[in-house]
């Protein structure tokens, strides 16, 4: 666990080109951060873009979160997951989610099953005839948020990733994986003391997320409610969702965080569209190396 460092960045990557990746990964790795999380959504494809990161840096780690157990078959995950570690040193983590209905069906062509089955007959198909999906080279982790997909994680795999969570969530989940297991919690963050305007960037970020049952029925188990939830979300939901403020501010909700059982907090800046400034500023403020 120590090898993915207590702190780490959650970017949407596929809003850079390649020259703007690399430099984006060369900033992440020189401030010292432990491990880069990268989507798999409508952007790139999760395995070719984990090789380029790990081919542009020398110490971080690399995980994707999610990839998406319809976007290949176990098989193929395997393989994936072997040769990207077995070409970065062990350097690459593989988390894997069960995605969203719509994208899975309207753009993929599949049928969305039960999640957790789903998920369950995924890993025992990613598992093979070896003892095991975990070694010293080779991790798998679940982006888990309810309590039968937290369970699934604790019994097949290394650990959880939860997505668009809270500190009370973390409680939660460190208490259905129990000791020993890896929990890795995004957490968005928009460092300025312009409320109103880290609100209106909350809002625009959640925005795609909001129709999604996954995390709407997350955000209901985690006491929001639907008065709430409503148009884009009220001030309570989105300062819980994107912490803004000064360094200090946004540093106390990561320490609720570890608090609460996380090993590892992946910070995910929130600012306006193209604003590297405020990007480079944030991940500064919180560098692990500095």
């Amino acid at each position: 666990m120590e090898a993915f460092g207590k702190l780490g960045v959650w970017y949407a990557t596929h809003k850079f080109d390649a020259s703007q990746l690399r430099s984006f990964a060369h900033l992440v790795e020189g401030n010292g951060y432990g491990t880069l999380w990268y989507p798999e959504s409508v952007g790139y494809e999760s395995m070719s873009q984990g090789s380029f990161l790990l081919s542009q840096t020398e110490r971080l780690r690399v995980g994707s979160s999610i990839a998406s157990i319809y976007a290949r078959d176990a098989f193929a995950a395997r393989q994936g997951q072997m040769t990207l570690n077995a070409i970065s040193g062990g350097r690459f983590i593989l988390g894997l989610g069960v995605s969203h209905a719509p994208m899975v069906e309207r753009l993929r062509g599949h049928l969305y099953g039960k999640p957790v089955s789903a998920m369950r007959e995924y890993l025992h198909a990613l598992r093979g005839d070896g003892p095991g999906l975990d070694t010293e080279n080779r991790w798998t982790v679940v982006a888990a948020l309810g309590p039968k997909m937290l369970d699934l994680a604790r019994d097949e795999t290394a650990g959880a990733i939860p997505y668009n969570v809270t500190p009370e969530h973390t409680k939660r989940a460190r208490a259905a994986l129990g000791p020993g297991k890896f929990l890795a919690v995004e957490q968005k963050i928009c460092m300025t003391t312009d409320r109103a305007g880290a609100l209106d960037l909350a809002r625009k970020e959640l925005h795609r997320y909001m129709p999604l049952p996954n995390y709407r029925n997350n955000w209901l188990r985690l006491g929001f409610t639907e008065d709430e939830l409503a148009d884009g979300g009220n001030d309570r939901f989105l300062d819980a969702m994107v912490v803004n403020g000064d360094a200090e501010a946004i540093r106390k909700v990561i320490d609720e965080h570890y608090a609460a059982g996380a090993d590892h907090v992946a910070i995910q800046p929130v600012h306006a569209e193209g604003d590297w400034t405020s990007l480079t500023r944030m991940l500064a403020a919180f560098a692990p190396g500095h």
